[in-house]
């Protein structure tokens, strides 16, 4: 840790890569070695190249165990939407960490929990009453909905979506649409859900919508009907798939049509990730249940399920024994901290500033890469973008196109994910508060690494050497 220590002098948050070692670093694979015998197998990934291990992190900034410092352009799974360690974050976690920690949510809770559902349900811009279910983690939260929609309707079944990625909890892992991740759990697993194809374009949105209406039509005949409808406003893990426009809109109306409650995972794609503060607002939908976490707590661990109150009060008043909760659900320092999020993304204008800052760096995007082979296609919305490949490989492993680039990306100190079934798409999912030097860097990296890939790919095949050569404008690395 002592490099890491010597260089945090050296993280303000707004800096540009500073590469000390080789990636990753002797301390860094020191770490791996340790972990790889304490940890379960299946729950990091080690390569000769690969992990690095954080010992630091603020703003659009990550440091490493060896003092290596990087720019963040997955926010950390998308949970530092207002950047690592925000002042106000810090500021708050000093100040109530020393009054609060623990209290007992359910039975005794604490003054943050009500002022953060105050806070949130202000935020919802939609008319009528709208109530609050708190939870730990993103899954946690469509767990609550799925139950409250049950619940509200008498019926059993759920409708959900191709490539939907909804959490991996034993009552989510049925609902998300990748079956690799079922693999051997069969026997523990609920019944499946209708799932319908999310569509990419006008011709695949015909299509799921002729499917989805055939199925909510047997509701009045089936003795399992349908009670939500289950999707991602745009999928984020899927590799940041845009349903066309109009789509959620003629959805929703299918729903309202078979008294079929309409649930928005917004978990990835809420609190202006988009360009506003819910994806659904650029649809002009109104959910019935709607989810949220990630960037909820600036940091720390929390989520909630936000719905209409008639549907929320089906689970009617509780008799002293809660039957949706946890000992951590509505944790004071989250609850805090996720009071100061919401503040801050309302003070900074992050889903404007997301807005603007996505649309440019599109822009920068396809004039870089758009003329390459290799690339398929550039699409997002707001700092919620992705790069498809051609030519993926059938399956994803750690050899598949876009996981090679994250690697070599990582190599020249910047954090980018993968994303797609079959590992075809780098996903920019940054902090909202990124410096656009920082942006334009990581552009101009990720450019110059698919340039030299599509000419790989065109003289023989597809792999990408240990040392490739830069193009454009180099990344500036600071001191």
């Amino acid at each position: 840790m002592g490099p890491a220590r010597k260089a945090s002098a050296l993280l303000r948050g707004d800096l540009l890569p500073r590469l000390l070692t080789t990636i990753p670093g002797p301390e860094s694979k020191r770490l791996a070695r340790r972990l790889k015998r304490l940890e379960s197998p299946d729950a990091t990934f080690y390569s000769a190249r690969f992990p690095v291990f954080w010992a630091e992190a603020r703003g659009a900034n990550v440091l490493d165990a060896d003092g290596n410092r990087y720019v963040d352009t997955a926010a950390g799974f998308g949970v530092a939407a207002i950047g690592h360690a925000h002042p106000a974050i810090r500021a708050t976690l000093h100040r109530e960490g020393s009054r609060l920690i623990h209290a007992m949510g359910d039975v005794h809770p604490n003054l943050w929990k009500e002022r953060l559902a105050e806070a949130l349900l202000d935020r919802i811009p939609w008319p009528g009453r709208w109530k609050v279910i708190f939870g730990t983690s993103g899954a946690d939260a469509v767990e609550a909905a799925v139950k409250t929609a049950v619940l509200a309707t008498g019926r059993p079944r759920l409708l959900t979506f191709e490539g939907g990625y909804h959490g991996l909890t034993l009552g989510t892992v049925t609902l998300t649409g990748w079956e690799r991740f079922r693999t051997g759990l069969r026997d523990l697993l609920g019944p499946k859900p209708i799932r319908a194809p999310f569509p990419r374009d006008e011709d695949n949105a015909a299509k799921s919508l002729e499917i989805i209406s055939s199925k909510l039509n047997d509701n009045n005949d089936s003795r399992r009907p349908i009670a939500a409808v289950l999707i991602e406003p745009i999928q984020g893990r899927a590799g940041i798939i845009l349903p066309p426009a109009g789509f959620l809109r003629r959805l929703q109306e299918l729903c309202d049509r078979h008294g079929t409650l309409l649930i928005l995972d917004e978990v990835y794609t809420g609190l202006g990730r988009t360009g506003r503060w819910w994806a659904a607002e650029a649809e002009a939908i109104i959910p019935d249940l709607m989810t949220v976490g990630k960037g909820l707590g600036g940091g720390l661990p929390i989520s909630a399920c936000i719905g209409r109150a008639e549907v929320i009060d089906a689970w009617g008043p509780s008799s002293g024994e809660a039957r949706h909760t946890q000992t951590f659900s509505g944790h004071p320092l989250a609850c805090a901290c996720a009071c100061r999020t919401l503040e801050v993304i309302e003070k900074e204008g992050l889903p404007e500033r997301a807005a603007r800052l996505g649309a440019q760096a599109t822009e920068w995007l396809r004039q870089a890469l758009g003329h390459l082979a290799i690339v398929r296609q550039i699409r997002g919305q707001g700092l919620m973008l992705g790069v498809e490949f051609n030519g993926a490989e059938s399956g994803r492993s750690a050899d598949s196109q876009a996981a090679r680039v994250v690697i070599e990306l990582l190599r020249r100190g910047i954090i980018a994910l993968a994303a797609g079934p079959a590992g075809n798409v780098i996903s920019l999912t940054p902090p909202l508060t990124i410096a656009e030097a920082q942006l334009s860097c990581a552009i101009d990296v990720l450019a110059d690494v698919v340039r030299s890939a599509d000419r790989l790919k065109r003289v023989s095949s597809y792999r990408l050497v240990r040392k490739l050569p830069h193009r454009g404008r180099r990344p500036r690395l600071q001191s």
